[in-house]
């Protein structure tokens, strides 16, 4: 009842939203996004209206529409009088903002919690949506974001083109900072992982074929690639056996022996991590009945095994895409399609 009476500050506010008060003070002097009534001493207090229009910038943001334009529609949408804040709208503050103009230096679209501080470049919308969310904390606008773009355009569209751009920038803002930004890396890799698993729960395999086991080699942790190439093959309903990271050779071997694979997908991320002879003794490994054993193709995906041009029952693809499409080929027609 007293929040309703007399309002909140604009710290309380911020953080109630996930927001820096930069923002929302800038978000008031751009483009007018401000409280209706002002509490003696001239001091901000927003009222549950006032704050139901942040909350619907904070959403519109969180799906990459610039806050100039986001402020036009929710300003659009509040079609009550309001009676006259203090601080005036600069004249042309709602004209269409130039492209790029909100990445400038000292536009808004920089200001602590916007998510465009990011060394992000040209990307998609979603991607700039998604860098607010994850510098903001929003889990939840995450989560609607990832599961929308999967929806829309599809996994290898979403990782490639939404997710990876977005992990970059924020590990490159991570190691330009101080270490500053670690809590948003977290949370944005946690979001994508539960994004990528979802997708593959949601599309179950019915094929019934040897499956493709994915793991990390020994000492490598990086498992969000792999868990996209996962999500990949359910969209395709293509079986597979997921590992996850560190896989101890001795474990792997054991894995290859008792799935009997068609294919068996190692990740590694950098060199030191990469072992050749690990991987040659996967392609090695054969399994069935006397007289009819087989092999499994094995993919070295990642960054970890760059070099000469692998041999011997050996494929390095040049990403998700092009893995999708080699395993897709082991199993011959017909591969479902993505959508189907």
């Amino acid at each position: 009842m007293s929040e309703a009476m007399h309002g909140v500050t604009t710290g309380a506010v911020a953080r109630r939203l996930g927001v820096s008060p930069t923002t929302v003070r800038s978000w008031e002097q751009r483009y007018g996004i401000g409280p209706a009534v002002r509490a003696q001493g001239r001091h901000r207090r927003w009222m549950p209206r006032d704050i139901a229009m942040l909350e619907e910038m904070c959403r519109l943001t969180a799906t990459g529409i610039p806050p100039g334009e986001a402020a036009r529609v929710v300003l659009g949408q509040s079609d009550a009088p309001r009676e006259e804040t203090s601080v005036p709208v600069a004249e042309g503050a709602l004209a269409p903002v130039p492209s790029g103009a909100e990445d400038a230096p000292g536009a808004e679209g920089h200001e602590p919690g916007s998510g465009n501080g990011l060394p992000l470049g040209d990307v998609r919308q979603e991607c700039r949506g998604l860098a607010r969310a994850a510098v903001r904390l929003d889990s939840p606008a995450m989560e609607a974001l990832l599961e929308q773009v999967i929806s829309d355009y599809g996994l290898v569209a979403a990782w490639e083109e939404v997710m990876v751009p977005t992990l970059h920038a924020v590990g490159r803002k991570w190691e330009s900072s101080d270490d500053r930004y670690v809590e948003v890396e977290h949370l944005l890799s946690w979001q994508v992982s539960t994004a990528l698993r979802r997708a593959a729960v949601s599309t179950p395999s019915t094929a019934k074929a040897p499956p493709v086991l994915l793991a990390c080699v020994p000492a490598e942790s990086h498992t969000l690639p792999l868990e996209a190439l996962a999500a990949g093959l359910a969209e395709r309903r293509l079986p597979t056996r997921m590992f996850g990271g560190a896989v101890p050779a001795e474990a792997l071997d054991a894995a290859v022996r008792r799935s009997g694979p068609a294919v068996v997908v190692l990740w590694s991320q950098a060199r030191s991590t990469a072992s050749h002879a690990l991987a040659r003794h996967v392609a090695g490994t054969s399994f069935g009945l006397r007289g009819a054993r087989t092999t499994p193709l094995v993919l070295l995906a990642g960054p970890g095994w760059a070099g000469p041009a692998p041999a011997g029952g050996l494929l390095r693809p040049g990403g998700l895409r092009e893995a999708l499409d080699l395993i897709s080929s082991v199993y011959g027609e017909p591969v479902a399609s993505p959508g189907a």
